[in-house]
């Protein structure tokens, strides 16, 4: 069972829209997860902006991935390392602790979570 950054079991993120490195609603990470997709958080239009700023465009549909593109409000497993990113620019989306994964504390602390928290 996996567990989230509270040592409780992990929560599903989004079903709707699909989430997760597995697409299984979940912040799961295994070893094929090199991005580890393991924050769960609420964008908003400015993280949005922002990471497509970076080169990862996550507002446009890909209908050929499945993907329907997110919009301000939805819950969406990130990447540690574009979460922390978005930090240290000051645009960080709020995170729901009971939906990120333990092994995100091994990136972030605590600390900067809750402050983040949804």
């Amino acid at each position: 069972m996996a567990k989230n950054v509270l040592g409780t079991e992990l929560q599903a993120c989004s079903f709707f829209p699909l989430t997760g490195y597995y697409r299984d609603g979940c912040c799961h990470t295994g070893e094929d997860d090199v991005g580890m997709h393991m924050v769960c958080a609420i964008v908003t239009d400015e993280f949005l902006q922002f990471t497509r700023q970076k080169g990862n465009d996550l507002i446009t549909p890909r209908p050929e991935w499945n993907f329907p593109g997110l919009k301000a409000g939805d819950r969406w497993c990130l990447c540690v390392s574009r979460w922390i990113e978005a930090y240290h620019a000051k645009v960080a989306p709020p995170v729901v602790l009971e939906a990120t994964h333990e092994k995100t504390l091994q990136y972030i602390s605590l600390d900067i979570l809750i402050e983040h928290s949804a």
